[in-house]
């Protein structure tokens, strides 16, 4: 998917401080902590790229920024990236600042939700910037292109992974808790589509039973932790959890440890984070899905330059907006699967740090999983 369309502009890009990434610039940058100001530099910024938040996943800081300031230096752009914090306030603020004082030609957006992505890509082509939306399709705002990974496949990965692992455990009666992810973002939809076309049908034909389903708002892991023991106190019996990604999974796990419980009870997970690994090495979690951000990141900026040169020489595939029924161009990654047998593939990919997975309380089981 790497792309080579090469611009001959002089600066390379910056990353937030906000993230712990230090820019890539032959100027001066700056930034707050807050991600409501963006970085600066002597030369005219190309490229702005807004990053969702901190919290729902570690990877926006540990992965995506990385890769795609890595990205933008070798494709010698300017880029201010930047981190909304998860307030969509911020997101405009940044956005705002993009558009109208540093004059971007491209805006590569990773939206909070509709309503200020609408606001933002709207505000966006009235001044000529064309938008990518980056891993999340911001629905019903017709971005000029879309870069993620298939995600209906994640969750079909989900669902059949969480299957074989309940076989693998040898559980004949599982009763499943579902955790999605947010209403508001259209990632956690596919996911649900996907790992509900695997578990409905079980479910309806009576196999599997559905202790219950919540959407947990904002993918917050604290809620995520008291809607599944909302749900236990209710069924004792569950014993397969489907969450829908790594962070609320762990905040599962922690419940399941105060029961006396962990590593009996099947748990999902998504986004190969190293709070994830680490479950997945001491048999808590069962899986994970790997998204490497180099699958993003790398497209989405070489597709940038590609625009700025006035030459889009990709191949797309075609995404339907489900709010406004039109086709988006599209690049889709494809995902992968991670359990024990395949563990170190996200620290290989380098989306996670060996040090970050295998502290000192995981050093035993990173070492017999031969991660060193």
């Amino acid at each position: 998917m790497m792309r080579k369309a090469v611009l001959s502009a002089t600066v390379v890009g910056a990353a937030a401080l906000a993230f712990g990434v230090a820019g890539c610039s032959s100027s001066s940058n700056s930034s707050s902590a807050s991600g409501s100001s963006t970085s600066t530099t002597s030369s005219a910024v190309q490229v702005g790229i807004i990053l969702p938040d901190t919290v729902s996943s570690a990877r926006y800081v540990n992965a995506d920024a990385p890769a795609l300031t890595a990205e933008c230096k070798a494709k010698s752009l300017n880029c201010d990236i930047q981190n909304a914090q998860g307030v969509p306030a911020t997101q405009q603020s940044l956005a705002d600042k993009m558009i109208n004082t540093e004059h971007v030609q491209v805006l590569i957006l990773d939206p909070l939700n509709t309503t200020v992505g609408a606001s933002i890509e709207k505000e966006a082509h009235a001044a000529g910037v064309k938008t990518i939306d980056y891993d999340r399709l911001d629905t019903g705002a017709s971005p000029d292109y879309y870069v993620s990974y298939n995600n209906t496949e994640v969750g079909q990965l989900q669902g059949q992974a969480l299957v074989a692992a309940a076989k693998a455990d040898g559980i004949t009666n599982p009763d499943v808790a579902i955790l999605d992810g947010a209403t508001t973002d259209h990632n956690a939809v596919l996911f649900n589509q996907g790992y509900m076309s695997v578990l409905s049908p079980l479910i309806k034909a009576g196999t599997w039973k559905e202790s219950g389903e919540q959407w947990v708002t904002n993918w917050d892991n604290p809620t995520a932790g008291t809607d599944f023991m909302s749900m236990y106190n209710k069924d004792h019996n569950i014993n397969v959890v489907m969450v829908a990604n790594d962070g609320m999974a762990n905040a599962v796990i922690q419940d399941l440890k105060n029961l006396g419980i962990a590593g009996k009870v099947v748990v999902s997970g998504q986004d190969a984070s190293a709070a994830g690994l680490q479950n997945i090495l001491t048999g808590d979690q069962s899986f994970s899905i790997y998204k490497a951000a180099k699958g993003e990141a790398v497209p989405a900026v070489d597709l940038a330059s590609q625009i700025i040169a006035g030459n889009v020489t990709d191949t797309f595939t075609s995404v339907t907006d489900p709010t406004n029924n039109t086709q988006v161009k599209s690049i889709l990654g494809t995902p992968v699967v991670i359990t024990k047998a395949n563990v170190g593939a996200p620290i290989t990919g380098g989306d996670d740090k060996l040090s970050d997975v295998c502290t000192s309380a995981f050093a035993a089981a990173c070492s017999a999983a031969g991660l060193q």
